[in-house]
């Protein structure tokens, strides 16, 4: 059993609490400023942290187009749209039911797995898994929800959102794992200074670049905090924690990140989660745990072939 550094277990609640926090931060943004200057607006202040930083101690690669074509689809499928779809998600709902949406991603991963990165096969322990965290969704959602859509309310289409957010991370994962190698630091600034270019270039079509009203200081600070903390500084500990305790252990984040979400939530802005989000929470967090437990139980069988794969990526 390998053995973890406190530092370790420190970069996991570190990492917990900042995208935990980050619907908190998202959900104040978007109350006073549109949801694509708040993606604008995080994507420039991580550009200026992430671009000198990577000038500064990363190393070049080999260059070649094919690993920009990969830049380009993971600023897409891991910034831009993600970004977007999550922020205009929470103009209508809570910020802690935003973040039990969020949790699909590892069941989102997974069944994309299936069909895009071999041996990582629907296996029926797998299938197992997924469906019970469907249910949870279903579940979490409500009938209430559905009925909100007939009478025009479009709450259902804003929790879809959010939940097309946690599709586009899954596509984002399938994609960094089958870029070719190339420094984290260098892919971090490549893919936010990708999509910070992206998303300026869509806000000038749609003429979005002008404010149409003064936005609040408290809304300003949260679009900082966005790019500063919940984005640059997120990415630095993440490939720190992946490289020191390895994709397992970071796993883990998939069942602090809704917890803590839920709770700031209610803390900050007063938020009482409904007992549908609560159950939700519970299936979906219970498909996560059945997926992880069957996979680690077979995972000391596959050590050295995951080696291997983890080389030639």
């Amino acid at each position: 059993m390998r053995h973890h550094r406190l530092t370790d277990w420190l970069m996991l609640l570190s990492l917990a609490l900042i995208w935990g926090s980050s619907f908190l931060l998202t959900k104040i943004a978007v109350a006073s400023l549109a949801p694509d200057l708040v993606v604008a607006g995080r994507l420039l202040v991580a550009a200026l942290i992430l671009a000198p930083l990577a000038w500064l101690i990363a190393e070049r690669p080999a260059g070649g187009a094919r690993l920009w074509i990969f830049y380009l689809l993971i600023a897409i499928f891991g910034n831009v749209l993600p970004f977007f779809l999550i922020a205009w998600g929470q103009t209508a709902i809570d910020s802690g039911l935003a973040g039990i949406l969020m949790a699909i991603m590892p069941l989102a991963t997974l069944g994309l797995a299936h069909f895009l990165v071999p041996g990582e096969r629907m296996t029926p322990p797998r299938l197992v898994g997924f469906l019970i965290g469907f249910v949870g969704v279903v579940v979490l959602m409500g009938p209430d929800a559905l009925a909100g859509l007939g009478n025009g309310d479009g709450r259902l289409l804003h929790m879809l959102a959010v939940l097309g957010g946690a599709l586009s991370y899954g596509v984002s994962a399938i994609l960094a794992r089958l870029r070719p190698a190339s420094d984290a630091y260098f892919s971090a600034a490549s893919t936010v200074t990708i999509a910070l270019t992206l998303g300026l270039v869509v806000l000038g079509l749609g003429g979005g670049l002008s404010v149409q009203a003064v936005p609040s200081g408290a809304g300003l600070l949260a679009v900082i905090l966005l790019g500063m903390v919940s984005t640059a500084l997120a990415t630095i500990i993440y490939f720190h924690l992946v490289r020191s305790a390895g994709p397992s252990f970071l796993a883990q984040l998939n069942y602090l990140i809704p917890l803590w979400a839920v709770l700031v939530g209610v803390i900050f802005l007063g938020e009482q989660p409904e007992l549908n989000h609560l159950y939700g929470l519970a299936l979906i967090l219970g498909g996560i745990l059945v997926t992880h437990a069957r996979w680690h139980g077979r995972a000391a069988h596959s050590k050295r072939s995951r080696k291997a794969l983890a080389k030639r990526l």
